[in-house]
């Protein structure tokens, strides 16, 4: 029997880096790489609204961090291009 392992995402922020050391949870691990890349693209589909929106309760804190670095990321990024 073949089993595939799929490739597991690298986190983009250094808050989820951060948030992911110590945890030894797939499911954890899936569901702050969910979280970041939400903050990143929303999307309006029902199911993942929900599930962002779970995710988003049980971590304010991370979710800030994350909101900051995204927002500072994109100001530097637009002062390099002026």
């Amino acid at each position: 029997m073949l089993t595939v392992h799929p490739e597991q995402r690298q986190p983009f922020t250094f808050a989820v880096r951060q948030a992911l050391q110590g945890i030894n949870d797939s499911a954890i691990e899936a569901d702050l790489l969910f979280l970041e890349a939400w903050e990143m693209h929303p999307s309006s589909h029902l199911g993942a609204t929900l599930r962002a929106s779970q995710i988003r309760r049980a971590n304010p804190g991370l979710v800030a961090a994350i909101g900051a670095e995204l927002k500072a990321g994109s100001t530097s990024a637009a002062r390099k291009r002026s």
